[in-house]
């Protein structure tokens, strides 16, 4: 497994980022101990970063993985809403507490869309600068869906990370083409912003052609890292893998499940527009009273479903 510096920070981390989000509540549900199993395995085949967020409800699995990984071996990324100083304290406090850490090593701020929304958030970016030089948080950055948003990061020197959406047909890009975006990210690489992308198989809808979708995103010579989510032992062996070799071995592709994710909705769904209007990719919408994903749109983060006031939305 290579190793890189994510940008000015100095952070050393693995080319590959254990993407969270799949094994947790909102999707896989695993268990305590499986899940701290996975992240313990990763971290053996050579995997020391993983992505998580508050909204994720899994720092759970990384404490208990924490009880056999030594923390100064491991790098994590967690990610808030946060807009002022003291939902910034709530979300920092909520991850050193859930963690069980006494520092985070990088921490974003969660779907930012331009400059006009990390202005409007930076009462918490001030709160967390003042982490930072407590020794409390080692980087600060953000997360992002949009061009515009990975533009704006150029414009603070005080924002050391991007982990922005990239892959090769432009799955879950909001407000441009894989051009614009790897044009922007190029340009952030450039400032000495550490890059590290997420959704290369965009959300599961690539996982056909899983080798060539993942190798796009692998091959992009101003990318620092590679977030995939990870929810079994053959996942993991199969992404250690691709970005070792570029490859995943046909006996490894055997055990993997290749169905694609989709988005459930049980049928006791009341039609509320909750998760209409939680999704800033468009991706579902009201259908006869009922909530349907849009085939194309959606990429299965299941963000909407702990919005559905009736617990109807799962990620499977």
């Amino acid at each position: 497994m290579d190793y890189v510096k994510l940008g000015n920070t100095g952070i050393l981390v693995s080319r590959l980022c254990f993407g969270s989000l799949t094994m947790g509540p909102l999707q896989a549900n695993l268990t305590i101990s499986e899940g701290a199993n996975l992240i313990e395995y990763a971290f053996e085949q050579g995997v020391n970063f993983l992505d998580t967020a508050e909204i994720y409800d899994n720092y759970g699995y990384i404490k208990k993985a924490f009880e056999n990984i030594k923390r100064d071996k491991y790098i994590i990324s967690t990610k808030s809403y946060s807009y002022s100083k003291e939902t910034a304290e709530v979300s920092l406090k909520k991850a050193l507490d859930g963690i069980g850490t006494d520092y985070i090593d990088i921490f974003l701020l969660h779907e930012q869309e331009s400059e006009y929304t990390i202005k409007g958030h930076y009462e918490a970016i001030e709160y967390f600068l003042k982490a930072k030089e407590k020794g409390i948080i080692r980087a600060l950055g953000i997360s992002t869906h949009n061009v515009a948003g990975v533009n704006a990061i150029c414009k603070y020197d005080e924002l050391d990370i991007i982990h922005p959406i990239i892959n090769k047909i432009g799955i879950g890009i909001q407000d441009g083409t894989v051009e614009d975006m790897l044009k922007a990210i190029k340009a952030a690489y450039d400032k000495g912003k550490g890059i590290y992308a997420m959704k290369p198989l965009g959300g599961g809808h690539l996982i056909k052609d899983v080798e060539s979708s993942f190798n796009y995103v692998r091959d992009i010579p101003f990318i620092h890292s590679i977030a995939i989510g990870m929810q079994s032992l053959e996942e993991i062996d199969g992404n250690v893998s691709l970005i070792n070799n570029g490859y995943i071995p046909n006996e490894i592709k055997k055990k993997i499940d290749k169905k694609q994710r989709r988005l459930q909705i049980a049928d006791w769904c009341i039609g509320c527009g909750a998760c209409v209007s939680t999704c800033k990719n468009d991706g579902i919408e009201i259908i006869d009273g009922k909530a349907q994903p849009i085939k194309g749109k959606c990429i299965f983060c299941g963000y909407c479903a702990p919005k559905c006031p009736e617990f109807c939305i799962k990620v499977i």
